[in-house]
């Protein structure tokens, strides 16, 4: 599993009606995606959910690298780029999956952690993994890892509001593709 997301930082005046408009239009051409477990349409609108920014902030779990790798070198990151700008990708290995509930989500929590030096990174995944959320609400969380940076990710979709003891920043979920979500592995990933 490969986690990936770009963020677009748009201006504090930006009609999100128009990123919304884009997703409704456009969210379902990756529904059937070949090698995607899912892609959540992340959003942040300046003065909701805390958020000090407009924010278009896509969040991936591939199944596959060729399914990361045909997206990027696509026609629909193509697009995005000619229309926004080519956005830096961020990119994590995959260490653990949980899944909850079936309904959709409707929010996001993203944290990431910079691993100290002297951490011993398997350990810092091992918690992580055991730290997943068992909510009610939960739809989806993943931990990753950046070894580039020794950075750690915890990510959870939640249908609802997300709880308050969820940390990290706060998304709306515009739209939730997910067409190999079932085929990428629950639990542990090494």
């Amino acid at each position: 599993m490969h986690a990936m997301q770009y963020e677009i930082t748009l201006p504090a005046d930006y009609d999100m009606g128009i990123i919304r408009k884009r997703v409704a239009d456009k969210g379902h051409l990756l529904d059937a995606y070949p090698g995607l477990g899912l892609k959540a349409y992340l959003v942040r609108e300046r003065g909701h959910l805390g958020s000090p920014v407009n924010q278009y902030a896509p969040f991936y779990l591939w199944r596959t690298a060729e399914g990361m790798n045909s997206f990027l070198w696509g026609p629909g990151f193509r697009g995005l780029s000619a229309d926004f700008g080519r956005p830096v990708v961020r990119h994590w290995l995959g260490a653990g999956l949980a899944s909850g509930g079936t309904t959709a989500p409707t929010t996001a929590t993203r944290d990431t952690v910079r691993l100290p030096e002297t951490a011993d990174p398997a350990e810092a995944v091992e918690r992580a993994l055991a730290e997943l959320p068992a909510h009610p609400a939960l739809h989806t969380a993943a931990v990753a890892v950046d070894p580039s940076r020794w950075e750690l990710l915890r990510i959870a979709l939640w249908h609802g509001p997300a709880p308050e003891e969820a940390t990290g920043t706060r998304y709306q979920v515009l739209h939730l593709s997910r067409p190999e979500l079932d085929r990428l592995p629950a639990g542990r990933h090494w």
